[in-house]
């Protein structure tokens, strides 16, 4: 398991394919969700963000939309993640 540090967080891309009730795949969209979940958020306890100090609003399970083209893509395995600053997540989906 990866296992981030300093401010960064550790997201699980979403599969963007969408099934209806009756299970037809609708088609996918040609540019990729910006949705993923956390599955690790390093040990900090505070975010800094344009020189202000935030408590970290992280948990792993959260769905949460981040900023397009941010984050670095990585594999473990067979599972693909972004690693991303915590100041590129913009908002927790619920």
């Amino acid at each position: 398991m990866i296992k981030p540090l300093y401010n960064n967080v550790l997201l699980k891309k979403v599969d963007a394919s969408k099934t209806t009730a009756s299970g037809i795949i609708l088609s996918q969209k040609e540019e990729k969700e910006d949705y993923a979940v956390v599955a690790a958020v390093s040990d900090c306890k505070e975010v800094k963000i344009e020189d202000k100090v935030y408590e970290m609003p992280l948990k792993a399970g959260d769905k949460v939309m981040y900023r397009k083209y941010s984050g670095t893509e990585v594999k473990d395995g067979d599972e693909e993640y972004i690693l991303i600053k915590a100041e590129d997540i913009l908002a927790i989906v619920e």
